[in-house]
């Protein structure tokens, strides 16, 4: 337990933290891998070159300095991040290395407002989060060791079939190459892979949403070729997955992980609301349910840009034409000469809840939203506009902080 004195000195800082916290982590980062070199290869290069992964830790940091004094707010945060170290492979040798890196951070950026006293709580509160994500992690790591053909670390998987969906998206069957079994998982999870890039001469992990239900002897992962922009670079791993990645090549996975899944208990309605690539694990959600033959209520609602781009349609209008508990509503922004209304698309625009409310929001049901920052932000607007009470909404974004594509 942190003394009085120690939380005062550390909360005192958050004002900082919340200005120059950015330039703090980017100093972090630098200088960790500059020192460790070999800790590249665990961190998405991707992120770091575009600053999301920047921009994610200075508002943990900052966040954590803020409820230092009850740090249980942030509960739902560490979960998070519990998941996406376990996915990754994060060890408990490795918070030493970053604690030193992080505390010599605060004294080199804040100069000499970084006392030797500051530092001191600082090292305490650290040690204090790295003790709790250290317990979290060994427990996940047990759960997925314990599990039938669960696992810790990577594992190779054969790439057994690949399938172009759209122009942006293609999935890929992985089944175990060492012909054991696939572990369950909770719909909605996602899995860390990884590969060796040359560009950068790493091996880079990625985590993608599995897209199809459990239970099955492979797995299937839905990945969008992500071209870049000049806001962020090309994705290095996702373009090799499309151009490099064959059938019968071996790709390295981290077991199932995450917290967003469709939740096991009870039997409410279930709305599922996506843009773009973040449809993949409301099907895993959806063919889940239609394989219980799960008679509740869903709803399927998705946003893309135009028919090229629209993932699996006649896999989700083949459910819904056959189950009369499915209903879907498809948003196209640009609607093409050849697009059949009620084939294709239901609606033009961005995906609006309060044009469709009558039929998308169902008493008593759970929303579950995956997609870009922006999109989740509309959504979850609009929700609590129509009065879904936030414990009924549940939310996986793409990036750093989330399932990133």
């Amino acid at each position: 337990m942190l003394s009085p004195e120690i939380r005062a000195l550390v909360k005192s800082t958050a004002p900082v933290l919340k200005t120059h916290g950015v330039a703090l982590t980017r100093h972090f980062y630098a200088r960790m891998f500059q020192h460790n070199p070999e800790l590249k290869q665990v961190f998405n290069q991707g992120h770091q070159e575009g600053g999301q992964q920047q921009q994610a830790l200075a508002g943990a940091v900052a966040a954590y300095a803020e409820h230092i004094d009850d740090p249980s707010v942030l509960m739902p945060v560490v979960t998070r991040i519990v998941h996406k170290h376990v996915s990754l492979g994060i060890r408990p040798e490795h918070y030493p290395i970053v604690g030193k890196h992080l505390l010599a951070s605060i004294r080199e950026v804040l100069g000499e407002a970084a006392t030797d006293e500051l530092v001191d709580a600082w090292a305490a509160a650290y040690g204090q989060l790295a003790d709790l994500l250290i317990a979290e992690e060994a427990r996940l790591y047990g759960e997925s060791a314990a599990k039938p053909g669960g696992w810790t670390g990577w594992r190779g998987f054969r790439v057994v079939g690949k399938q172009r969906e759209s122009a942006e998206i293609t999935s890929f069957y992985l089944a175990p190459a060492d012909g054991g079994k696939v572990p369950p998982y909770q719909p909605g999870q996602y899995v860390s892979v990884r590969l060796y890039v040359p560009e950068l001469g790493l091996m880079q992990p990625r985590q993608y949403s599995l897209s199809d239900a459990p239970g099955q002897d492979r797995l299937r992962i839905s990945v969008k070729r992500e071209t870049g922009s000049a806001q962020a670079p090309a994705g290095r791993v996702s373009n090799a997955l499309h151009d490099r990645l064959q059938e019968g090549d071996v790709l390295d996975v981290a077991p199932p992980q995450g917290d967003f899944h469709l939740r096991p208990e009870g039997n409410a309605p279930v709305v599922l609301l996506s843009g773009g690539v973040g449809l993949t694990p409301m099907v895993s959600i959806l063919n889940h349910l239609v394989g219980l033959n799960d008679d509740r209520q869903i709803r399927f609602v998705h946003g893309c840009r135009n028919g090229s781009v629209h993932a699996m349609k006649e896999h989700v209008n083949s459910i819904a034409a056959e189950r009369p508990n499915v209903r879907k509503a498809v948003f196209y922004e640009e609607v093409g000469n050849g697009d059949q209304r009620g084939r294709d698309y239901d609606h033009a625009g961005r995906v609006d809840l309060l044009a469709i409310q009558d039929d998308a929001i169902v008493p008593g049901a759970d929303y579950y939203l995956c997609g870009p920052a922006g999109f989740m932000r509309a959504q979850r607007q609009a929700l609590t506009s129509l009065g879904v009470p936030e414990d009924r909404i549940h939310a996986e974004a793409f990036g750093s902080g989330g399932a990133p594509a």
